[in-house]
């Protein structure tokens, strides 16, 4: 049996994907997932510290409230109402069994950050994977990435070519870990 890690206040890199992993979703209708993320932040607050959206799954890295540790809550209501958003528009998304949704994968993967080296490495991670998977050759010229907020914040430069594991990415930099609008 899974068990996730749940801890109150935590930080948590996730990896969130499609069903159908030859879908272009995510980034064909990036607005919508933007605009119900928001919702989700409003509903639910939590700190998005780095994200990456590509054709058929994401990445993220996420800190909760410090009394909060329910990050399957949120993933619920963004999927769900991602998913809602697309059958209503009509896009022929399926039901299972359960009368749910097929559009996503039913579990998604998650990862409790340890420590600062820990999350330099997931947040590089995040920024490289539109080079990893081909989608680019350049880091910066993947346009649904919180890489281009992290250059204005002087955290990387804008040619970073995946170098993994900067010294001076901190935890507890509030100006580096401040959420994207």
């Amino acid at each position: 049996m899974y068990r996730r890690n749940r801890v109150a206040g935590g930080t948590y890199f996730f990896t969130v994907n499609l069903r159908n992993r030859s879908l272009s979703l995510l980034v064909d209708r990036i607005d919508d997932l933007r605009e119900l993320v928001r919702y989700a932040l409003r509903k639910k607050p939590f700190r998005i510290d780095a994200w990456v959206v590509l054709p058929e799954h994401l990445h993220a890295v996420w800190t909760l409230p410090p009394d909060d540790d329910d990050y399957s809550g949120r993933w619920k209501l963004i999927k769900g109402r991602f998913s809602h958003r697309l059958a209503k528009a009509g896009l022929p998304i399926e039901k299972n069994e359960r009368g749910e949704y097929n559009l996503w994968q039913s579990r998604f993967w998650e990862h409790t950050i340890r420590d600062e080296s820990d999350f330099a490495h997931h947040v590089d991670y995040i920024h490289y994977n539109p080079v990893k998977h081909g989608h680019v050759t350049r880091v910066m010229d993947w346009p649904y990435s919180s890489f281009h907020r992290f250059v204005k914040l002087g955290v990387y430069s804008n040619d970073w070519g995946g170098e993994m594991y900067r010294p001076n990415v901190c935890l507890n930099n509030q100006n580096y870990m401040e959420p994207h609008s």
